[in-house]
């Protein structure tokens, strides 16, 4: 069944509240946007969990001061929820001494699910390409 136009502009704003809470520090948001069992793979590991993820969305936020800029999002039905893949362009936020810099690109896979909270990532993986 096709993804009703309320159910993509849900989407569309877990993606945007997720970008937004890592990048402020909100580790607890962050790890809100995935279901309880969520987990979220990078370069650094897989984590899983609220606990897990919260973790690392904490020590990220200790480590970098940055901007996550996700464009060319597409968002298909699958099965009672769906899958969602966008483009990542990970900046480097500058300060007095240095520039704003792309640290790095990559590509996000997900798959998503509708509950009780509304639309919530059951997993997130993001895979470098530059």
């Amino acid at each position: 069944m096709p993804l009703s136009t309320e159910d993509t502009l849900a989407i569309q704003q877990l993606y945007a509240r997720y970008n937004h809470a890592i990048d402020l520090g909100d580790a607890t948001g962050w790890a809100a946007c995935f279901t309880a069992g969520g987990t979220f793979t990078s370069a650094s590991g897989t984590f899983t969990g609220h606990e897990q993820l919260a973790a690392f969305a904490g020590g990220f936020a200790k480590r970098i001061k940055a901007r996550h800029w996700t464009n060319n999002l597409v968002i298909e039905a699958a099965g009672d929820g769906a899958t969602g893949k966008c483009y990542l362009m990970l900046l480097r936020l500058g300060d007095a001494d240095t520039t704003t810099s792309i640290l790095t690109t990559a590509i996000y896979e997900d798959a998503l699910v509708r509950d009780d909270g509304g639309w919530k990532f059951t997993s997130r993986n993001v895979r470098g390409d530059a």
